[in-house]
């Protein structure tokens, strides 16, 4: 199978196939440039010290409305919507009846009545029927609009001469339509980097001329394209999970992968509250961070022991150049989830010792993203 055959394409797979990419990975049925031509550790560094532009259109976006859209969504996901004003989002999870996680979510509020939701490779487009239903709201995916994200310190001063917004007062979780080079579009500060960085919603006919000017603009100050590879270094680095990798068991709750904070359970009845009540005293595992004392990635699904006994697996790692450290985000019993607590990774390479250690491993007080002057 080519990457033409996949049944969602992105206007950038030229620019994508330019710079290197084989588009031989799909994600949501969207080939995707997992590599590039260039090293993704070099893109990293650009990334940390610059800024590198994603293409993260492989998300998927459904878009919600109507007089019913707030209710609809409260009762579909864990935290309140009714807190978010327009301009504002957050995220979100969706379980089932028995409170295991199906999907995470990213919630824009564009208007009172006016949602769009982000998500990955979850279910909740299978889950949409259930609460539409009797509902005066309307659900339509969107699979033109386009994602173009500029990570790293330097995103603003590359972006902030090119739009009218207030690029520099445009707070972590906040989003609002304006224009960048003339071109419409959704500005939103945020991203899956640990870096300070904005996310660009546009048309897909745009896509490409957004994608060349912004590479044009970035080129004084040394900006790269930045594949997924350098995406899921990142990303590991900032502790930040990926549905479902991060959730291999079927039926993970929000409590056991320190999602806690996205579960309101003060709100009138959602899918699956009573059991998340219940379940919340009945905690099987905690989310950890390893530094593994090894100079790779440790293989992803390896088996954690604990004086001879399996207790946990590996779900994501990276070796970090940055950090010059391999790392990996785990699931632990309760009772080895203390700070220190040192491990065995059993690989094909043989027996490796890691130690559980406080997450995120890059920035750890998320400096970058929430500076403190920004902080309420």
């Amino acid at each position: 199978m080519g990457y033409k055959d996949f049944p969602r394409q992105s206007a950038l797979n030229e620019r994508h196939l330019a710079l290197g990419s084989k588009l031989d990975a799909e994600w949501n049925g969207m080939p995707i440039p997992q590599t590039y031509a260039t090293d993704p550790y070099e893109e990293t560094t650009t990334v940390r010290s610059r800024a590198g532009l994603f293409d993260v259109t492989g998300l998927r976006l459904v878009n919600v409305s109507g007089p019913d859209a707030e209710a609809m969504l409260n009762a579909m996901l864990t935290s309140d919507v009714s807190a978010l004003k327009p301009g504002e989002s957050a995220i979100s999870n969706i379980v089932d009846d028995e409170g295991s996680l199906i999907d995470d979510v990213l919630v824009y509020r564009d208007g009172p009545q006016d949602f769009r939701l982000s998500h990955g490779g979850g279910s909740l487009e299978e889950a949409l029927p259930l609460f539409t239903e009797g509902r005066n709201v309307t659900v339509a995916k969107d699979d033109d609009v386009h994602i173009l994200s500029l990570q790293g310190p330097l995103a603003l001063d590359i972006l902030k001469a090119h739009t009218p917004l207030d690029l520099a007062g445009l707070k972590y979780f906040r989003h609002a339509r304006t224009t960048l080079f003339g071109y419409d579009v959704s500005l939103a500060r945020g991203g899956y980097s640990a870096e300070r960085g904005y996310e660009v919603f546009c048309a897909a006919k745009d896509a490409v001329a957004i994608w060349d000017a912004i590479m044009e603009a970035g080129r004084p100050f040394g900006i790269c394209a930045a594949s997924w590879a350098c995406l899921d270094i990142v990303r590991v680095e900032g502790a930040l999970l990926f549905f479902p990798f991060d959730m291999p068991q079927p039926d993970t709750t929000p409590w056991e992968v320190g999602a806690d904070w996205t579960v309101d359970l003060s709100k009138p009845d959602f899918r699956g509250k009573a059991a998340l009540e219940r379940r919340r005293n009945e905690i099987r595992f905690r989310q950890v961070g390893l530094e593994v004392l090894d100079d790779e990635a440790v293989p992803p699904g390896s088996r954690i022991f604990y004086e001879g006994r399996e207790v946990g697996t590996l779900n994501s790692s990276t070796y970090s150049r940055h950090l010059m450290k391999s790392l990996g985000l785990a699931h632990l019993p309760p009772e080895l989830a203390s700070l220190g607590t040192a491990v065995e990774i059993r690989t094909d390479k043989g027996n490796l010792a890691a130690n559980v250690v406080r997450t995120p491993f890059y920035d750890p007080m998320r400096l970058r993203t929430h500076p403190l002057d920004e902080r309420a």
